[in-house]
């Protein structure tokens, strides 16, 4: 099912299902990909729970910081995170306007993962603007570094 306003990116990636699904939950590893390159990812903070707190921040090669405060909505170990920017953790309304619900699901194909991330925005406006930010080039080169990880654990 395609929501209205949804941007997917669907990769399959040459590692085990666990291995991408750890690499987005835990912090030590999320810092090694989760920025396409050159921006780097010195903060990464999750509380693995629905309501939960995420918080990334990304660093462009200037030193501006861009910080991504979230809550995780499900959790499904190996399998699914859907996460929004609507909360900051615990139920609690986000600062801005709320952009994005995100849902992952890391499906088994043979020893390797269908990665699928579908973004979800509150407006065609805000889907448009994601495009426009480069969602395509930006999220695909991070599933390239997110593989690339994946296959070294």
């Amino acid at each position: 099912m395609t929501a209205e306003h949804e941007l997917v990116l669907t990769r399959l990636l040459d590692a085990p299902r666990e291995n991408v699904y750890r690499c987005w939950t835990e912090p030590a590893l999320m810092k090694q990909w989760f920025a396409p390159k050159p921006y780097t990812t010195p903060v990464a903070e999750v509380d693995l729970r629905a309501g939960g707190r995420s918080l990334v921040v990304m660093k462009s090669p200037e030193g501006q910081e861009i910080p991504c405060p979230g809550q995780y909505l499900e959790l499904v170990p190996g399998r699914k995170i859907v996460a929004t920017d609507a909360y900051v953790g615990d139920w609690v309304p986000g600062s801005g306007k709320p952009f994005m619900t995100m849902v992952l699901t890391f499906e088994d194909e043979g020893g390797k993962t269908r990665y699928t991330a579908r973004v979800r925005h509150w407006t065609e406006e805000d889907k448009k603007k994601h495009e426009e930010m480069g969602f395509h080039q930006g999220w695909g080169q991070c599933a390239d570094q997110l593989e690339a990880l994946a296959k070294t654990l």
